[in-house]
């Protein structure tokens, strides 16, 4: 008798693991330094004028990424865990959404299993977590739109409360930072070409074929478009109520006050010693230090830098997969391709003269997807040795730089040059 067709188990045990090992690794040091560190004297001000709601702080960002460091102090207290606390929930939140994400795209174990791996390993999302800054907040939001993107697309019977959440995702993670926005284009953007392709000029009323049947696209515009619109718009309610520096609740003040946004966006910047370009972190060649100080009874680094090898074998891998989504209709290739392309194309044509490594993180995330897929096709071909010794090299990498990853105690001022492979990362 024909037997029924094998389907994989959802390792959704394996993940909740690879997420706990996570959890671990970022709690250890968490409080370390016990005084602000880099970005956090601009962003911790602006998160107790947020629970004060005394005066308007770093207008430049958008706002909810503040208000979620307030939602730890107001929580933890204003103290070195209070600050860093959401920071590493939301971490915690991006690597497990990132692997939910990779297996409804994919229906693959090992390429889920694989992902979160290199996702842990790879540096830039754990140092994020233990920081309190804003990209943390957008990566986080950013992952859980796409897990329930690719939830929709495979479970259709689910799709209409999962493009909700997405929806609201989507408006959040651009509500915390600005580089969410091209990420937060495809889902929408995506849907409307497949849809055309699928019912030609009947393509606005039908509810027949691909992406998700059963639905029209004006009710795909709802979700993945008026949703993050209004959930976006709703994260300025602080501005309403500011004693200094407030604004009309109405949408002339909401656009007045992006006005404003822009205009400190696009100002010429102070050249900074770590400044860098988009080239440079594909390349893994400009990091910058976080942290490097004699604090709290050592000498301590923190240093935001990608794995030199998964960083540099993921880039073949994000073009096999543009290769394998547009020539042989490997739609989750395409999808972690068009994120990657999307996340890091924003900073080749932003008009800001100033750009760090740390805003490759997005993209960082699509490239460790892209590189879990590509090892997997590798598996499937019977190389199952590559994809297994990437994994334990990525993993060893991740354990000799783990020092300066999590602001460990060095032996002396000069400890950091056991570290410094490249002149250009001192």
């Amino acid at each position: 008798m024909t037997q029924p067709p094998q389907h994989a188990r959802d390792p959704i045990g394996w993940t909740a693991i690879i997420t706990l090992v996570f959890v671990v690794l970022v709690s250890i040091r968490l409080t370390i330094p016990t005084r602000f560190f880099f970005d956090e004297v601009h962003y911790l001000p602006a998160a107790r004028a947020v629970m004060a709601l005394s005066k308007a702080m770093n207008v430049e960002h958008p706002p909810l990424g503040k208000q979620m460091i307030a939602l730890g102090m107001e929580i933890f207290g204003d103290r070195a865990l209070g600050w860093r606390i959401t920071p590493a929930i939301f971490g915690t939140l991006a690597i497990f959404a990132a692997m939910r994400a990779l297996w409804f795209a994919s229906l693959s174990r090992f390429a889920t299993l694989a992902g979160g791996v290199l996702i842990l390993t790879a540096f830039p999302l754990l140092v994020l977590s233990r920081i309190a800054m804003l990209d943390i907040f957008m990566l986080g939001f950013s992952m859980l739109a796409m897990w329930m993107w690719a939830g929709a697309l495979r479970e259709h019977e689910t799709a209409r409360w999962r493009l909700a959440i997405c929806g609201v995702a989507l408006g959040c993670a651009m509500a915390s930072k600005w580089n969410a926005v091209p990420m937060a284009l495809l889902p929408g953007l995506s849907f409307l070409v497949f849809r055309v392709r699928a019912a030609g000029w009947g393509f606005l009323a039908t509810r027949r074929g691909a992406p998700i049947g059963g639905m029209t696209l004006p009710e795909a515009a709802l979700w993945l478009g008026l949703v993050p619109l209004v959930t976006y718009a709703a994260c300025y309610w602080p501005f309403v109520f500011y004693e200094k520096g407030s604004i009309t609740p109405d949408l002339h003040g909401l656009l007045e006050l992006h006005r404003k946004m822009l205009s400190m966006q696009e100002q010429y910047l102070k050249k900074h010693t770590y400044m860098s370009v988009w080239y440079q972190w594909v390349f893994n060649i400009r990091p910058i230090w976080f942290l490097y100080e004699n604090l709290n009874g050592a000498q301590r680094g923190v240093l935001m830098i990608g794995n030199p090898l998964t960083m540099i074998i993921g880039l073949p891998a994000i073009l096999w997969c543009g290769y394998a989504g547009l020539l042989r209709k490997r739609w989750d290739a395409l999808g972690v391709f068009a994120g990657y392309a999307a996340s890091l194309g924003l900073w080749i044509i932003a008009p800001k003269n100033v750009q760090f490594y740390y805003h490759y993180a997005l993209a960082s995330l699509f490239l460790m997807g892209g590189l879990a897929l590509a090892l997997d096709e590798l598996r499937r071909r019977g190389w199952t040795w590559v994809p297994l010794l990437v994994l334990a090299a990525a993993a060893a990498l991740f354990a000799y730089f783990w020092p300066i990853l999590s602001a460990a105690s060095l032996p002396g001022r000069h400890a950091f040059t056991s570290w410094m492979w490249l002149s250009s990362w001192r």
